[in-house]
């Protein structure tokens, strides 16, 4: 018999490389039919990604995304659509398509002037992204010349390649957090940011759906990768989508953590499809969880 559920509103965080979008191809078919499904639930899907403002303002169109916020740079950067704006903080009648964003984090400048700095003093090897040529960026990337120009427009948070070893990069690490900045993993880059992680945003985003709509959403969140553990931490259903990049992802919750058995859109689906059954029904769920 099926259980009736009462259905208070859900938010769904996502990461897109690795999770949303396959790690290679960056196709997100086989997510789609869930995507359309959420859409008409009512239920707003927010990329929470490493990737850039540039980046996101025409993917999330092609996602079926535009009226929905978006978090880029792992947390850097927020952008708020028309209805998730304060009529009287956030509108601005210039923006373009009433979008308002906000950059938390340390600006670009600054984190790569800081960067030229420790490299020399502690002498460690990496490339930053603003220092690879856009052939390089393809090449490691996949993505086309115009998708990789996109990548290079960073706002508040840096790539990088590391071409050292394990104590160099905890040396850079602690140089680092003594400067006010921090250092994540990604599925290809490690980041350097300022204080900020995709956690924070999640939860800023919270409390502005909150104060905006007088109720408190449930949420739930996918990633892939290390980048992903404080987006994980911070929702009530997290999903660890199966990576290829090899990366341990140890996640610190005291909900249970699903784990899907497909990587990429296909574990995205699968992670989704549990989710739905567990709120809606009480159907058997697939894959495992912890």
């Amino acid at each position: 018999m099926t259980q009736t559920v009462s259905r208070s509103p859900w938010l769904v965080f996502t990461d897109l490389d690795g999770t949303l979008l396959d790690h290679d191809s960056y196709t997100w078919q086989p997510a789609a039919a869930w995507l359309a499904r959420l859409a008409e639930a009512g239920i707003a899907v927010i990329p929470t990604t490493s990737k850039t403002r540039q980046e996101l303002l025409s993917l999330r169109d092609d996602l079926g995304l535009e009226a929905t916020p978006f978090i880029a740079e792992n947390g850097a950067v927020i952008g708020l659509p028309a209805s998730w704006q304060h009529a009287r903080l956030d509108r601005d009648p210039a923006a373009p398509d009433g979008l308002i964003v906000k950059t938390p984090s340390l600006d670009i400048g600054f984190i790569r002037r800081r960067l030229a700095v420790l490299r020399d003093r502690l002498d460690v090897r990496f490339r930053g992204m603003g220092e690879l040529s856009l052939d390089t960026i393809c090449e490691l990337t996949a993505l086309s010349a115009d998708k990789a120009r996109q990548a290079l427009a960073r706002e508040g948070s840096e790539p990088l390649i590391w071409d050292d070893d394990e104590a160099a990069l905890a040396r850079f690490r602690r140089a680092l957090e003594s400067d006010g900045l921090r250092l994540t993993r990604g599925g290809r880059f490690w980041h350097v940011m300022g204080a900020v992680d995709k956690g924070q945003a999640v939860r800023w985003l919270v409390e502005r759906y909150t104060a905006l709509r007088g109720t408190t959403p449930g949420t739930v969140g996918l990633g892939d990768g290390p980048n992903d553990i404080s987006l994980l931490e911070a929702v009530d259903h997290p999903i660890l989508v199966r990576g290829k990049h090899g990366a341990t992802v140890n996640v610190a919750t005291e909900v249970p953590l699903f784990r899907t058995r497909q990587p990429g859109p296909e574990g995205w689906a699968e992670g989704i499809a549990d989710w739905w059954r567990t709120r809606w029904d009480t159907s058997p769920r697939e894959g495992t969880a912890r």
